[in-house]
């Protein structure tokens, strides 16, 4: 399939929205320590960067879910393929994500965390499509809300591709 990228939100813009989120984070959590939970594979690249301005104490942890398979469009099952190494009851936690579209597999995520008992529970994304969601879930913490486009770079992926640009861009297919 051919396709092309095209730049939806440049590097110093990433760079920009991730250091406001910490300011917020910071904010919310002062004098509090955070256990940031990675959704893997995409937010690994916004995690890291996220992390090196907060100013709290912060432990990591990750999880890897999938319901997308090899295409563009959520299969809707959601499946735990690496769940936390530690505990996080009684801990503040703030889940990590590349991007909030549907809402199907962080409602699942974010209902199964809760059940673990943490302090607090919240979520944070780099990138929000509440034109898509079919689920009643918000993000707390937010750096770009976007349209109703496929997007790659800084962690997301086509088919595995393109995670390492170090922008957001929209795949564009040619028929």
């Amino acid at each position: 399939m051919n396709y092309r990228i095209e730049k939806l939100i440049d590097e110093r813009e990433v760079s920009e929205g991730i250091k406001s989120l910490a300011e917020s984070i910071n904010r919310d959590y002062r004098g509090e320590s955070i256990r940031l939970v990675c959704i893997l594979k995409g937010g690994v690249f916004f995690m890291t960067e996220l992390a090196k301005h907060l100013s709290s104490e912060v432990t990591m942890d990750f999880m890897s879910v999938s319901s997308y398979g090899a295409g563009t469009e959520s299969s809707g099952v959601v499946k735990i393929i690496k769940d936390l190494d530690e505990s996080i009851e009684g801990e503040n936690v703030l889940v990590v994500e590349d991007i909030v579209d549907t809402g199907n597999t962080l409602s699942y995520l974010m209902d199964l965390l809760r059940d673990r008992n943490p302090k607090t529970i919240k979520l944070c994304t780099l990138l929000d499509k509440p034109s898509r969601r079919t689920r009643d879930i918000k993000a707390d913490y937010v750096a770009f809300t976007i349209p109703d486009k496929f997007v790659v770079g800084y962690g997301l992926d086509y088919d595995q591709k393109h995670r390492n640009l170090p922008y957001i861009g929209v795949v564009e297919f040619n028929d």
